[in-house]
């Protein structure tokens, strides 16, 4: 049988102080066409930036959903629209022209009736604004298909909230993330140190304490971990641990030959 793609006598190792980490020692795996892989956890779990590299090692498109969400938030904010007002923001959608592109590092980057907010969604208000807008079912609707087509036309490693439940239930391999809230909110704290944003330690921790609490009781697609799901908690693993714990998922998943 002639697969998509396949991969043969694989191997990635990482470093970690003196002590060497086999990710993929020689291993032997396929893809057919049409399949994918979701990670779903909570804020700052690790989602994007696990999945960035998963995708990277494996040549496949990296989609980061939350960002899609961003960026409907930052319309509504810069239109005068309440994020929360479903009459407001159904008026708006029809009017935003929202895109995912790729830089030559193989980087997402989200536009916005053609301009790049790549970096002005990440700003920490914009979070919240996601979180209400995401909330309201004309703007999962409207943003479903999009989700589904890009899964239907490439090979994606996909995050976000409901990937697992709504979007791709039936996803070859389904990864729940988690961490404590407080690991969460020091991952993000120093995120914000590094892009020169100043925000106070408490304040990083209420508002992802917040987000939590909308993402799981909203009534449309809540947070949740699909029944099948992988589940891995980050909280006390280094990236590179991490990794290792996505790639023996997938060895288990799908049969992969090889080792740790």
């Amino acid at each position: 049988m002639e697969h998509f793609v396949e991969f043969q006598d694989v191997c990635k190792y990482y470093q970690t102080g003196s002590v060497k980490i086999a990710a993929a020692d020689h291993m032997n795996f396929y893809v057919d066409k049409g399949e994918f892989c979701i990670i779903v956890g909570p804020s700052g779990a690790g989602k994007s930036t696990l999945a960035r590299r998963l995708a990277s090692t494996l040549h496949f498109l990296y989609v980061d959903t939350g960002a899609i969400y961003r960026t409907v938030g930052l319309a509504c904010e810069r239109a005068g629209a309440d994020c929360s007002d479903t009459t407001a923001v159904q008026a708006l959608l029809p009017e935003l022209k929202i895109e995912l592109a790729y830089d030559a590092a193989g980087e997402q980057r989200m536009l916005l009736n053609g301009e790049d907010v790549s970096d002005t969604i990440r700003l920490p208000e914009v979070s919240l604004l996601a979180s209400r807008v995401s909330a309201l079912p004309v703007v999962r609707a409207f943003l479903l298909d999009m989700q589904r087509d890009l899964a239907r036309t490439h090979s994606v490693v996909m995050d976000g909230r409901d990937i697992g439940t709504v979007v791709l239930p039936d996803a070859g391999l389904k990864i729940f993330l988690s961490a404590s809230a407080e690991c969460r909110a020091q991952r993000r704290y120093r995120q914000l140190q590094e892009k020169g944003i100043e925000e106070p330690y408490a304040d990083v921790l209420r508002e992802l304490e917040q987000r939590d609490y909308d993402d799981t009781h909203r009534a449309v697609a809540p947070l949740k971990a699909a029944p099948d799901a992988v589940h891995i908690d980050t909280s006390d693993l280094t990236l590179d641990e991490s990794i290792d714990a996505v790639c023996a998922a997938i060895r288990t998943r799908f049969g992969v030959e090889g080792k740790a």
